[in-house]
C-alpha cells in the first residue's frame, strides 16, 4: 500500500523537497507503524524544508519533527493496533523519517501513549513547542524557580514555544514579561497571561559584565545577543531556560552572572532524554501544565496539500503561535 509523504533530499547546495509516493518498507527502521493524523510546523521544520540549515543528517528523509496518530501495527508488546500515540523529537526529520507522511515507522522507545484527556489534534496543537516548554518548566521547578523570585521574561514570546511558555508561567502564578518586536500582538500575549512588555527593537542591552538585576528568571527562545543580555540582567539565583537560536548561536557573556549572582543557565533539549522524562512531561501537559489557551495559540489547521506554501512565513518571523497540519482523515 503506497502513501503520500513530503520528502526532503539533501543536496550539495540546499535541498529538493516535495510530495512523493512511498511504501512502509521504504521508511527508516522501527517496530511501530503509525497511521499519521496530525503534525505541526516548527521553525526547525521550515529550516529543513527550505534548506536554510542542514537539519537532515542523512541524505533523504520525510520532514516533520512530530506527529500524532493511531498504531497500524506493532512488534512491541507496549503498543497495539488502534492505540492513540504521539512522537516528538527522537531524531524525526534528522536521522529518522518524520511526521509529514500518511504513515510513519519508529522505534517503540520514541512512542508516547496519548493521555486520555487529550485529542489527537490537541496533541499537535501543543506539539514539540509545548513539549519543549514543559521540559523547560520542569527544569525551572527542579532548580528552585518560584513566583516570589520575581518576574519571568520570555523572549520570542509570540512563537510556538514562547506563547505556550507565557501561558504555562502565568497559570503557575508567575508575573510574565513578554520580550517581542511585535507590538501589534500585545493583546494576544495579554490574553495568554503576559502583564508587561519589552520591545526588542528599543532594547538597551548595555555592555557591563553585570547590569541591573531585573528578572527573576527567563525562558529564552532566540539565543545570541539576547541570551547574553539575559545572563547579565537576571537577579541572584535566577534561572534561564535556553531553548532556541533564531538570533544566533554565539553567547557573549562573562563568568560574573554565575559566580557573583548564582545565575543558572539551563539547556533544554527536546530530542534526547529518558523515556521516563518524556512520558512525565506529556502527563503533565495533560494535567497541570495543560495550556489553557490553545484555541488562541493554535487556531489554524491546514491541509497536508497546503504544507509547502506555509514554510516561508516561519523564516520571516510573521507567524504567531502554532499551525497544525492535518495529515490523514
Amino acid at each position: 500500500m503506497s502513501f503520500k509523504a513530503f520528502r526532503i533530499h539533501q543536496q550539495e547546495k540546499g535541498v529538493r523537497a516535495g510530495f512523493e509516493q512511498m511504501e512502509v518498507s521504504d521508511l527508516t527502521e522501527g517496530d511501530v507503524v503509525v497511521r499519521v493524523a496530525y503534525s505541526g510546523i516548527n521553525f526547525k521544520d521550515a529550516l529543513a524544508a527550505l534548506g536554510k540549515a542542514r537539519i537532515l543528517r542523512v541524505p533523504d528523509l520525510n520532514g516533520g519533527i512530530d506527529f500524532s496518530g493511531t498504531v497500524e501495527s506493532s512488534e512491541s508488546e507496549r503498543f497495539s493496533a488502534g492505540d492513540r500515540v504521539l512522537v516528538c523529537g527522537c531524531g524525526l526529520s534528522e536521522t529518522r523519517d518524520g511526521g509529514y507522511a500518511e504513515m510513519a515507522r519508529v522505534p517503540a522507545g520514541c512512542v508516547v501513549a496519548v493521555p486520555d484527556s487529550l485529542e489527537l489534534r490537541e496533541v499537535m496543537a501543543i506539539g514539540t513547542a509545548g513539549f519543549t516548554a514543559a521540559i523547560a518548566m520542569i527544569r525551572l521547578e527542579e532548580n528552585g524557580q518560584s513566583p516570589d523570585h520575581g518576574p519571568m521574561i520570555v523572549s520570542g514570546a509570540t512563537g510556538g514555544v514562547g506563547s505556550i511558555a507565557v501561558d504555562m508561567l502565568a497559570a503557575k502564578g508567575f508575573e510574565v514579561v513578554a520580550l517581542t518586536g511585535k507590538s501589534d500582538q500585545h493583546d494576544y500575549l495579554k490574553s495568554l497571561g503576559a502583564s508587561e512588555f519589552v520591545n526588542r527593537h528599543e532594547l538597551e542591552m548595555g555592555s557591563r559584565p553585570l547590569e541591573k538585576g531585573l528578572w527573576g528568571g527567563a525562558v529564552d527562545n532566540v539565543g545570541g545577543e539576547t541570551l547574553g543580555w539575559l545572563t547579565r540582567t537576571v537577579k541572584p539565583w535566577g534561572n534561564i531556560a535556553s531553548i532556541g537560536n533564531a538570533s544566533g548561536i554565539k553567547l557573549e557573556t562573562t563568568v560574573m552572572p554565575f559566580i557573583l549572582r548564582g545565575v543558572s543557565l539551563l539547556g533544554i533539549n527536546s530530542i534526547e532524554m529518558s523515556e521516563a522524562l518524556r512520558n512525565r512531561a506529556w502527563q503533565r501537559l495533560a494535567e497541570d501544565l495543560r495550556p489553557g489557551h490553545l484555541d488562541r495559540i493554535a487556531p489554524q489547521t491546514i491541509e497536508f496539500d497546503d504544507l509547502p506554501g506555509a514554510f516561508d512565513d516561519y523564516l520571516t518571523g510573521s507567524v504567531t503561535g502554532r499551525t497544525v497540519v492535518r495529515i490523514g482523515s
